[in-house]
């Protein structure tokens, strides 16, 4: 789990919880009509801009934000490494035993082809495709989040328009005017909150997380092709090496 996003939430939420209660009642802050307004109406206009089943691949989008099994660069490349060092010593077909073994399945395709003798440039044009559809589908699930965190505040402002509205056609009494001005506000508040503390911070949570896995994609792909061209270990770890920072570049070889 993603500690850092739980904690987010959940902080934020404490913190605005706090200052409303800091400054009077929860209750005050609690409107039925501003709720439907706002939930109801941000999903049904995000339910316009996308197909249904686009828009019910959400619950499998968020878990990316908070569970996500999480394999460091510095792993794969010693992976690589050994992987190499079977191939150059028993053949690439001593890797067929190896595959099995792999959990991550856009690896084990990649190897299985190299093991099936496929050219390197061929390998390389099937795994650019794949990591351009991983591309597109975590680029959907960040949309959709964004679309969320625009249409929310939107709403908002609709039903504070709307209480407005209400509130104007009751000026004849006075006493009314503040209590009605409070519940059209309302509705902003809401999808301010919507909007900042959980839709735009998710998808820039996804975002990054796309970001993460492509980059681990294309060091496999690099690695893959490697091997399939029969390089040595150490020449694979330096390429490999080359997609991070230089503070977290490790070696498997005495320098």
């Amino acid at each position: 789990m993603d500690i850092a996003t739980l904690v987010g939430i959940i902080l934020s939420f404490a913190l605005v919880l706090s200052a409303i209660l800091m400054g009077g009642s929860l209750g005050i802050f609690i409107n039925i009509p501003s709720m439907m307004i706002v939930v109801g109406g941000t999903i049904g206009a995000t339910m316009i801009n996308y197909p249904l089943p686009d828009i019910l691949k959400v619950v499998n989008v968020v878990k990316n934000a908070f569970f996500m099994k999480k394999v460091t660069p510095n792993e794969l490349i010693a992976k690589f490494v050994e992987l190499a060092g079977i191939a150059r010593r028993e053949g690439i077909l001593a890797l067929e035993a190896k595959i099995g073994e792999m959990d991550d399945e856009f690896m084990k395709k990649g190897m299985q082809l190299s093991v099936d003798g496929l050219e390197p440039a061929a390998i390389k044009e099937i795994l650019e495709t794949e990591i351009e559809a991983i591309q597109d589908r975590h680029k959907l699930g960040a949309e959709i989040f964004t679309t969320f965190g625009t249409f929310a505040p939107a709403l908002g402002m609709i039903g504070t328009l709307i209480g407005l509205v209400q509130m104007l056609q009751t000026m004849s009494d006075p006493s009314t005017i503040g209590p009605a001005m409070a519940v059209a506000l309302l509705t902003t508040f809401y999808g301010a909150v919507m909007a900042n503390i959980l839709f735009l911070p998710i998808a820039g949570k996804l975002k990054n997380r796309s970001n993460e896995e492509v980059m681990l994609k294309e060091l496999m792909m690099e690695g893959i092709i490697s091997i399939a061209k029969g390089e040595n270990p150490r020449v694979i770890e330096q390429k490999l090496n080359a997609y991070l920072p230089p503070q977290l570049r490790e070696s498997s070889f005495n320098q």
